[in-house]
């Protein structure tokens, strides 16, 4: 395994650019008839540069998230078999979020590998290793030769969605 860190994002760019070259950006359940709104913005909260994703979670329509996406390559595929998993600072309300993986087998929209994260009031670093990502409507193993990209969700349940991030590494 690699002992080294990929950063995927350090916040350095102070919009929603990654430290990747990608765009972070803003997908909720309007995509498919739902009425949950979501907002993405940087800001520095505790003093520390981030994004913040705020917004509603609604089930109305059959709707349910709001999502920070971010593809990790431009084009291709990102190998991150050489890494234990996923590193990010989180503050937020107290909730339990999501990191959503997506990988050249997920075909569907509704198809990821999911692990799921508190966000407590103050900045803490969340680990997620990739053994505890769970395939969610799709039978293929996550391959970790073929991610495309990754979201952060508020999903599943009525609730009001403020979750910080900053630095996002593998």
């Amino acid at each position: 395994m690699n002992s080294n860190f990929l950063i995927i994002d350090d916040r350095s760019s102070g919009d929603t650019r990654s430290s990747l070259g990608t765009a972070w950006r803003v997908v909720s359940d309007t995509v498919m008839g739902g009425v949950s709104q979501g907002q993405l913005s940087a800001q520095t909260v505790q003093g520390r540069p981030c994004l913040c994703l705020t917004g509603d979670v609604r089930l109305d329509n059959n709707g349910g998230f709001i999502q920070a996406s971010l593809d990790l390559v431009t084009d291709g595929l990102l190998d991150a078999s050489g890494y234990l998993g996923f590193e990010i600072d989180v503050c937020g309300n107290g909730e339990i979020y999501n990191l959503h993986l997506r990988t050249a087998d997920t075909g569907m929209v509704w198809q990821s590998y999911r692990a799921s994260f508190a966000a407590p009031a103050h900045w803490q670093t969340v680990r997620l290793p990739f053994a505890t990502f769970q395939p969610h409507r799709i039978e293929v193993p996550l391959d970790l030769r073929r991610l495309k990209r990754m979201g952060l969700v508020a999903i599943g349940r009525v609730f009001a969605a403020d979750l910080c991030f900053g630095r996002v590494a593998l």
